[in-house]
Formats: structure tokens, C-alpha cells, sequence
């Protein structure tokens, strides 16, 4: 069994979700969110570094997988969302948790089936993944949508190894 973090970052609210994997079996460990107040950036940063390791020493997680952050319209929100993300992957590489990076829609795919799935296809196959009374919120959804993503990536890079030579063809 292994224990996944998956972290949805943001300069003021920063979701993270925690599932344990064992095999193709998905377990719900706990979510929510990092919010972070005040107008100084480089406070916020702070926080959110100390938010993620607080939860790695809580939660003890053997890895890390965390949303890549795409171009949008907006240059100045961009760079405040990667350095939220920059903030997030310091606290993991710290602690030595290996950390690894998806793209929303290699996200969306893993857990929905369509890249272009909406935040609600997103927060419903959460639920029903996990078994959850009720669908979690935005943030800690996406959050738990990237461990999910990375859990099954794992899995394939896992037996795609276990297949030693045989496995690669030209």
C-alpha cells in the first residue's frame, strides 16, 4: 500500500487530498484546503509551505503529486499560481516526498474519461471513486482527482517495469 498527496495549488486557497493505494484499490484518507490571507505574496507563499508540511508530518505520505499550472489570459495570475505550486514542491522535496506533476487535462482524463470534463464531472467521480456520502469541495476534489491520476500512473509505470525488457518494443 502506498499513501498518495495530491495538491491543487492557488495563491489563496490550495487544495490537497490524500488517498492510500493498494493495487487497483483507492481509499479516501482525508482533504481540504490551505487558506491563506492577506495581501503580501510572499507570506502567503509561507503559509502554504508550512500548510504542506504540516499535512505531510500528519498524514506521512510516500508521495506527492501535484497539478502542473497552464498559460491563461492573465500573466500576473500565472505566475502567483506557480509560485504557490513552487511553494507546494519545496514543502515535499524538504521532506523528501518525491513529487511528481500532471496537466489538468492528463488529470481530468485519469479520473472522468474526457480531458475536458467540468469541475462537477470532476467532484462526481471523486465521490463515486472513493465512496463518499458527498461530493467534497472544488479544491479538495481537484486536489484528490491528482492523487487518483498519479495512482494510476504509477500503477502503469509499475507494470510496464515488470515487464523488464520484453515490455519495450521498437
Amino acid at each position: 500500500m502506498i499513501r498518495i498527496l495530491g495538491i491543487d495549488p492557488g495563491s489563496r486557497v490550495t487544495g490537497y487530498g490524500i488517498i492510500d493505494q493498494d493495487g487497483q484499490r483507492l481509499s479516501y484518507v482525508a482533504s481540504g484546503c490551505i487558506r491563506v490571507e492577506g495581501d503580501a505574496l510572499a507570506a502567503r507563499l509561507g503559509m502554504i509551505f508550512e500548510g504542506v508540511n504540516r499535512i505531510i508530518d500528519e498524514y506521512r505520505p510516500e508521495e506527492m503529486a501535484i497539478e502542473r499550472v497552464f498559460m491563461n489570459k492573465n500573466a500576473d495570475s500565472a505566475l502567483k499560481l506557480g509560485q504557490a505550486r513552487g511553494a507546494a514542491i519545496c514543502a515535499g522535496v524538504t521532506r523528501t516526498v518525491p513529487v511528481d506533476e500532471y496537466a489538468a487535462r492528463e488529470i481530468k482524463q485519469a479520473v472522468v474519461g474526457r480531458g475536458g470534463a467540468t469541475k462537477e464531472q470532476v467532484q462526481h467521480m471523486i465521490r463515486v471513486l472513493l465512496s463518499l456520502s458527498e461530493r467534497p469541495p472544488s479544491d479538495a476534489a481537484d486536489a484528490l482527482a491528482v492523487a487518483i491520476c498519479h495512482g494510476h500512473i504509477r500503477q502503469t509505470r509499475d507494470r510496464i517495469a515488470a515487464l523488464g525488457p520484453r515490455g519495450m518494443t521498437a
